[in-house]
């Protein structure tokens, strides 16, 4: 594999919604599930968050049928437990140069600390914009929401993308939780969003953005990743 194509994987530091004292935080599959496709295909891959450090998980992911033996494998290995969970990275520590890609998870409390970080935002126009590929599943594509294109226009204005369904919100019980609907946020900027059965795996890749509908979408994301570097002959 070429030293280039290196991920950056984005997580949540928000423990809770809002003012509500509920727990949420990183859907565990959203990370563990994209990481092993991308790791078994030799690329390596680095964990950031907003503010740094320790990054919460929900509890509702970490119950079947969210959470597989293999999920738990991944979780509990030192590297990422170490690196993601315990000692995630800060936006300042990175160097956009470094990745070929970037890799929103979700968890409700993305809602509350993607849309607005400035630092992050600017790393993902910067990998973009020098030819990498964004990337998110379920609520992770509230991450890509305020990305602006060269020209200043908003990245997913008129590209076809996915993300966490006003459906699958009102299923999973949150809807009076949220502060805004991923689905109509996205909507509002532009965005053509596709959308399949609630809760099933689904994927959308539409140039160099690839989005994934739902928790059950982080391999597919990643495939659709691995596919197009294979194509591009990054591959030793």
């Amino acid at each position: 594999m070429d030293k280039k194509v290196k991920v950056l994987v984005v997580m949540t530091n928000t423990d809770h919604y809002g003012n509500d004292s509920e727990k949420t935080g990183l859907w565990l599959a959203e990370a563990t599930e994209f990481v092993d496709k991308v790791k078994r295909n030799g690329i390596k891959v680095d964990y950031v968050s907003p503010e740094g450090g320790q990054v919460p998980l929900d509890p509702r992911s970490m119950k079947k049928p969210y959470a597989s033996k293999k999920d738990f494998d991944i979780l509990n290995s030192l590297d990422f437990k170490t690196r993601a969970i315990k000692n995630s990275l800060k936006p300042s520590d990175i160097n956009p140069a470094d990745y070929f890609a970037i890799y929103y998870t979700g968890g409700h409390g993305v809602l509350w600390d993607f849309p607005k970080n400035r630092e992050l935002i600017k790393i993902a126009e910067t990998i973009y914009n020098s030819g990498g590929y964004i990337c998110s599943v379920c609520h992770g594509v509230v991450g890509l929401l305020n990305i602006k294109d060269s020209n200043d226009n908003y990245l997913i204005d008129g590209r076809y993308i996915t993300g966490f369904t006003d459906q699958e919100e009102f299923l999973g019980g949150k809807k009076e939780k949220v502060p805004f609907s991923a689905e109509q946020e996205a909507k509002i900027r532009g965005a053509n969003f596709l959308k399949t059965l609630p809760y099933t795996p689904n994927a959308v890749k539409c140039g160099r953005l690839i989005t994934g509908q739902n928790p059950f979408s982080g391999r597919a994301v990643a495939r659709k990743l691995v596919n197009d570097l294979k194509k591009k002959e990054l591959y030793i």
